[in-house]
This record gives C-alpha cells, sequence and structure tokens, in this order.
C-alpha cells in the first residue's frame, strides 16, 4: 500500500485496501495531484508542472533552490528542443528565457552556472552530433529524473517518507542476502523477489503517465 500510494497508483492503492480490508485512509486527491504535476513533466510542459507545484504548495520551490533550477533548466531543454527541431529554427524565446530566469540564479551556485552552461551548449552544436554529455540533457530519463525529485519533496513537504517502505525492505533484504554469501552461506545463484509483474499488469495499465514520446508509462521509476 504504502509503494502504491508514493509512486502514483491511485486505482491499484484503492483496490489493495478493498482486498486486504484495509481502512480506506488513502487521499486520493493527493495522488491524483503529483500524478498531473509528473504527467506534465513527462510530456514536457514544464511551466504547467511549476504552476501546478505552486498551487500545491508555493514553498516547495522556494524552499528548495536546486529543484526550482532543476525544473527551470529542464524548461530551457525543451524550449531548445523546440527551437532547434527545424534547422534555422528561432532561438530568441529560449535565449530571452535563460536570461530572465536561469541567469540571475547561475552565480548563487556554481553546479547552476555548470548546468547552464551546458545546457546552453545545445544551442551550438547540431542536435544530431552532440557529445554524451550534452546527448543525456535531451534524453527522456532527464524528464523522470526531475519529475522522481519533485515527486518526492511533494511527499517529504506532506509529511510523508519520501521512498515507499517497500524500497527500505528491498534494501535491507539484498543487505542480508550479501552479508549470508559473504558469510559463504549456501543460498541459490539468484533469488527471486516473488514478484510477478503480470499479477499487477492490468493496475500499471490503469495507472499510467505519458512520456514525452507520448506512450504510456507505469507511475513507478
Amino acid at each position: 500500500m504504502d509503494y502504491l500510494v508514493r509512486e502514483g497508483y491511485p486505482c491499484a492503492a484503492e483496490r489493495f485496501s478493498v482486498e486486504a480490508n484495509i481502512p480506506p485512509t488513502i487521499d486520493l486527491q493527493s495522488i491524483q495531484e503529483r500524478v498531473e504535476i509528473r504527467n506534465a513533466i513527462y510530456g514536457g510542459d514544464i511551466q504547467s508542472a511549476i504552476e501546478k507545484i505552486n498551487e500545491l504548495n508555493p514553498q516547495i520551490l522556494d524552499q528548495d533552490s536546486s529543484l526550482h533550477f532543476a525544473l527551470l533548466r529542464l524548461q530551457l531543454v525543451e524550449l531548445i528542443r523546440t527551437c532547434t527541431a527545424t534547422p534555422n529554427g528561432d532561438i530568441t524565446p529560449a535565449l530571452t528565457f535563460a536570461t530572465t530566469h536561469l541567469a540571475p540564479r547561475a552565480p548563487t551556485n556554481p553546479e547552476f552556472l555548470e548546468d547552464l552552461e551546458r545546457t546552453m551548449a545545445l544551442l551550438i552544436f547540431p542536435p544530431d552530433n552532440l557529445a554524451p554529455p550534452l546527448a543525456a540533457l535531451l534524453d527522456p530519463n532527464l524528464r523522470k529524473d526531475v519529475a522522481k525529485r519533485v515527486n518526492e519533496a511533494i511527499l517529504s513537504s506532506q509529511g510523508e517518507r519520501p521512498n515507499p517502505k517497500f524500497v527500505d525492505l528491498v534494501r535491507l533484504r539484498h543487505w542480508a542476502e550479501q552479508k549470508a554469501r559473504e558469510a559463504k552461506k549456501d543460498l541459490p545463484e539468484h533469488i527471486e523477489l516473488g514478484l510477478d509483474p503480470d499479477q499487477t499488469g492490468n493496475e500499471k495499465r490503469e495507472d499510467s503517465v505519458m512520456q514525452g514520446n507520448g506512450e504510456a508509462e507505469p507511475m513507478i521509476t
């Protein structure tokens, strides 16, 4: 239950509470708000995501300058992606956005300045011939990384654990298995977690988000 709620599976969480006879204490509205924010980020609509975060709790970004900068940089990446999609595209929107929203913040943190310089380099080199560090900025995984940070920040602001207990249990199991192998205990070469993806297929289809390429993806990251 804890994992489903935090990772954004409202339908699966509600069904689990019924089948497990657990009192319905799930705040489905809160889950849906996080799902909508993550949908926006996965779709490249960063301005909408920022607005939704501020509507939910404006202190989240006010108190986390690193996360705020990460979102703004991702928004700049999306602008650059758009303006470089066609030959001789107009880069003015990207330059204006960088000057207005990122340049004033960059001097406050060496990492901010480095990230901004690296991002602006996308305007110099052709998108089909980028060095790996630059190509990574256009990879959908950057959206996922930022979305994960946003989800954790929202949960923390609501007094919830950023990481579900399930993750801690898996880590504890891995640590115990590692210690047992170091002690030369007789263990199978590979121990399954006991999770069958086929049994959760329906929930994944119901509780899905859209990637930037338009394909549905489970909320689990």
